[in-house]
């Protein structure tokens, strides 16, 4: 908590290498009120701590916990902390290829959106952004994220779920197998499959029980260890099995196996070996 009279600010941001995301942006401010403006992309707004009031439309709008926000382009909001103590918040930026100009109307009418799974899938869209390498994960995140928001939106529109074809399903998983190394988009493998992204991720999930980002990291781990245990530099591993460096490596191994690379390469003659 800040003390009486003290301003506090924390803001980082960033530009990911996700296509559709144009920024994403982490701040805590205790007294900063932002004063009417606009953006030319979509800001999707979640609080994690204290709670934001803003005017949209001219009409008072705010974040209760557990809120997803959704402020669309070109219509003029401000904010301001609604407690005492401030607030801290996590904002990403989407242009509109996320969302199309059809979908302001019902976003200035209802910005506000309670949803405990799209709260929990937008939290994991901001730590996968978080890490490099993790692209294929940020897209599916995405991708489904969008999803949910459209049937928000228009809700008449959306009819009954595809069902989660097994043709897709293994047509994808051929496609991350021929590719685990150089790996693959998701709007590529939409592309290629003819497949919109959504459903391809729940498609493979339902038909696999495992996310199309973690059967390719799985599949990765798997190369990492064979590749160590004949003797390999860790740093040279990372390249050789498509991470994006030794620090990217280190994590997802460290998740799948329960150890870092050094140390699972020098148990393989009873040494021990730091990462």
């Amino acid at each position: 908590m800040a003390a009486r009279g003290e301003t506090r600010q924390e803001v980082s941001a960033w530009r990911p290498r996700v296509p559709g995301v144009v920024e994403v942006f982490h701040a805590r401010f205790t007294e900063h009120a932002y004063p009417m403006h606009v953006h030319d992309v979509w800001t999707l707004l979640i609080v994690d701590d204290g709670a934001v009031r803003y005017d949209l439309d001219r009409h008072e709008r705010g974040t209760p916990r557990d809120t997803v926000s959704l402020l669309p382009p070109q219509v003029p909001h401000n904010g301001s902390p609604a407690t005492s103590d401030g607030f801290r918040k996590r904002v990403l930026y989407l242009d509109c290829t996320q969302l199309d100009a059809s979908l302001i109307g019902p976003a200035v009418d209802a910005p506000d959106l309670v949803d405990p799974l799209l709260r929990r899938r937008v939290g994991q869209l901001h730590a996968a952004l978080a890490e490099p390498g993790d692209e294929l994960e940020a897209q599916s995140r995405l991708a489904l994220i969008g999803d949910r928001l459209r049937g928000h939106l228009r809700p008449r529109e959306v009819g009954p779920e595809p069902e989660a074809g097994p043709r897709v399903a293994h047509a994808l998983r051929e496609l991350l197998d021929a590719r685990v190394v150089e790996g693959v988009t998701l709007d590529e493998a939409a592309l290629l499959l003819h497949a919109h992204p959504a459903h391809l991720v729940r498609a493979f999930s339902g038909a696999f029980g495992i996310a199309p980002h973690q059967y390719l990291t799985a599949r990765r781990i798997d190369r990492a260890r064979r590749l160590l245990l004949d003797g390999r530099a860790p740093v040279d591993v990372a390249t050789a099995t498509g991470f994006y460096d030794q620090s990217h490596l280190n994590r997802s191994f460290k998740r799948i196996v329960g150890t870092t690379p050094g140390r699972f390469a020098g148990a393989r003659d009873g040494r021990s070996s730091g990462s």
